[in-house]
Parts: C-alpha cells; sequence; structure tokens
C-alpha cells in the first residue's frame, strides 16, 4: 500500500484523487496527530531537513488482534439494510470496521487497522515549523481546508473572517466546525473563537 501528500508520486504510482488536497500535512507535536514512530523521527529533525525511516507496529498501528475479527450471520447486515461485500467499511459497535468474506451467509468482519502488523517505511520532509500564534491558527484552518481572509488575535480571543468569495455550501459549516474545535484543542490559551462571514446577494441570470 503507498499514501503519498505529494500529487506526482500519487498519479505516478496510480493512486491520484482528485477529491484529496495534496501538500505538506501539519503535524502537532505531542497531540498523536501522527503515528508514535514517525513523531519520534520529526522531533529529531530540522527544518528542510528530508529522512528515510522504518516504523515497527509497535510505534505504528501496532499489532494484529485477532479477537477483532468477527464472524456475523448475513441476516445481520440485511436487518440495518447493507448488502455485505468484500472491502466494504461500516459502522460495527462505533468502531470502523472492514468486510473481508462473504461465504454461505456467513460475513467476516475485521476491525483492526488496515496496517496493523505492519512495518512501514516512511520518506518525510519537514518543510516549515509554524511559529507564531497566528500563523498556528491560520494553519489550523488549512487543516480543515479553510483559508482565512484574515486572522485576529486579541488577549485569549480569536477572530476569523472568512469574505463573500469563500463558498458557504454543506463542506464549508462541516470544515468550520471542525477548524473550531481543532483552535480550542491544539491551542489552550485560547478562550474563544469568533468566526465572521460576509455574504453577497447573488445576481440574476438576465433571460
Amino acid at each position: 500500500m503507498v499514501y503519498t501528500t505529494q500529487k506526482n508520486l500519487a498519479e505516478q504510482n496510480d493512486i491520484y484523487n482528485k477529491e484529496r488536497t495534496y501538500g505538506p500535512s501539519l503535524v502537532i507535536i505531542g497531540k498523536r496527530t501522527v503515528i508514535k514512530g514517525l513523531e519520534k523521527a520529526i522531533r529529531e529533525m530540522n527544518v528542510n531537513e528530508s529522512r528515510k525511516i522504518e516504523v515497527a507496529p509497535e510505534d505504528a498501528f501496532g499489532e494484529r488482534n485477532p479477537d477483532l475479527v468477527r464472524v456475523m450471520h448475513a441476516s445481520d447486515f440485511k436487518k440495518r439494510d447493507i448488502d455485505p461485500r468484500p472491502g466494504l467499511q461500516i459502522d460495527l459497535d462505533g468502531t470502523v470496521a472492514v468486510i473481508t468474506a462473504v461465504n454461505s451467509g456467513r460475513v467476516t468482519v475485521d476491525a483492526n487497522h488496515p496496517l496493523a502488523g505492519e512495518r512501514l517505511t516512511y520518506e518525510l520532509k519537514i518543510v516549515a515549523k509554524v511559529d507564531g500564534e497566528k500563523e498556528r491558527v491560520a494553519a489550523l484552518a488549512e487543516m480543515s481546508s479553510l483559508k482565512a481572509d484574515s486572522v485576529k488575535l486579541e488577549n485569549n480571543d480569536v477572530e476569523l473572517s472568512f469574505g463573500e468569495k469563500v463558498e458557504k455550501d454543506a463542506d464549508y459549516f462541516i470544515n468550520k466546525t471542525a477548524m473550531v474545535n481543532a483552535i480550542l484543542e491544539y491551542m489552550p490559551k485560547v478562550s474563544k473563537v469568533v468566526v465572521k462571514e460576509d455574504y453577497a446577494r447573488k445576481e440574476e441570470k438576465k433571460q
């Protein structure tokens, strides 16, 4: 399995996804935003440094747990209006699981992480260190796929503005909630987040 944050590498390996945004990923040290082995390496690196590392399962997604593999009756899925098929991800009692096999009315479901038990290889480069409170707020907004027109900090309050050119669709409101939660979680000095939004009346097309 290959995963990359670089568009050209994704295209070369036939894993390009047009729904994804490619580019550097924000890592928040000490907050478990990446696996333990990767964070350990990042702590040791400097800006503009590149490194190739191998991460053992215990420092990645853990060893495979056979207790997380269950065999269920196909009728259990019919009750949930689910057509079971290999590769389908489902919510199993609040846990994401994958159907691995369907045979004779029985469905095998695996709640292990897909990379559990795997020794992983990473090629990484530190492109920048985010310093300054305003810069960190902006970075957390971009992590939620939002780019604020302006960011203001006053005392312990944060104000972000999104002008009329920012499309306020369903994704925007979902991302806005994620952004606010991230700022409050990762920036403990912030006591309040204010989001200002501008809306303009859309011009009617002339007949």
